[in-house]
């Protein structure tokens, strides 16, 4: 099985989303919701993590984390795994209760981290489970809005900041960026390789080491090739309307970007069987 890229750093950001088995539920009742919280806090705390909004959900949960240490993957481990040992022993049962390994997404703080927090806390708005965040008790956005208190284990301090210099003006202001975005769209649509939300510029800053990963079969191809030269870029860079240029640009596509022949010939405007045979000539001539 493909195992996902991870990229850490000090003071990196991430969407962590973890679902469960066969999509079946991870928490049964509140309880199971109070134990995994509480994991939380015990991870938060010792891996020095900043946990900036969180939802969850009956079969998978959304985390919003900050690691001033670099220690994702340490800090997930001990999350997923303490979590799934308390369950079992609860309920009774042996087994995994997660789906594989958790999927994390690298945030640009800078433009799309208060996206993203919203985001999070209007998934149960999203799914139709109630009509008002608020209603839902299993997130962080009740405390965020000065609804109830702060538990340990959620930093509020960087998103009210956003909003006012004093508390109630931020959690005012907070409640209603929020409910502005009940009918907005999700920014997913803008992940670069499965692994990154951002800005070009930082996309850009995780280039050359994106480029390092290449060849490593076992990470899923679009993550391998998330900070690559676009096609357009390929494309532009030579005189695509002579056949010869247009050509040696189907091949450094493929064989250099690992843009499958689909990708190429939408791109293109052609047959992907032409675009096939193109491939198949060069390297006859290698």
């Amino acid at each position: 099985m493909a195992r996902p890229l991870r990229i850490e750093y000090s003071g990196a950001v991430y969407h962590i989303t973890s679902r469960g088995n066969a999509r079946k539920k991870i928490y049964r009742d509140d309880q199971d919701r109070e134990n995994f919280l509480g994991v939380l806090g015990t991870v938060i705390k010792r891996y020095n993590w900043l946990c900036h909004a969180y939802c969850l959900m009956d079969n998978h949960y959304h985390l919003i984390i900050e690691t001033p240490d670099a220690n994702l993957s340490a800090g997930m481990r001990h999350l997923n795994g303490v979590y799934t040992q308390l369950y079992n022993r609860r309920h009774r049962r042996p087994g995994h209760i997660f789906q594989g390994r958790y999927k994390a997404i690298l945030v640009d703080k800078d433009n799309y981290l208060l996206e993203l927090c919203r985001y999070v806390v209007l998934n149960p708005v999203r799914a139709k489970l109630i009509e008002l965040p608020e209603l839902w008790e299993w997130s962080s956005y009740a405390a965020t809005a000065g609804l109830k208190k702060v538990p340990e284990y959620l930093s509020v301090d960087w998103i009210r900041g956003v909003f006012g210099a004093t508390r109630k003006i931020a959690q005012k202001h907070y409640r209603e960026f929020v409910k502005e975005g009940i009918n907005g769209k999700s920014p997913w649509g803008e992940i670069h390789g499965q692994i990154l939300l951002g800005e070009e510029s930082f996309v850009e800053t995780f280039k050359d080491l994106l480029g390092d990963k290449e060849a490593i079969k076992e990470i899923p191809r679009q993550q391998r090739y998330a900070g690559r030269t676009t096609l357009k870029e390929i494309f532009r860079k030579r005189r695509s309307t002579e056949i010869s240029g247009r050509n040696q640009g189907i091949h450094n596509a493929h064989i250099r970007y690992g843009y499958t022949l689909k990708e190429i010939a939408d791109h293109l405007g052609i047959h992907y069987t032409t675009v096939s045979k193109v491939i198949k000539e060069k390297a006859y001539k290698i």
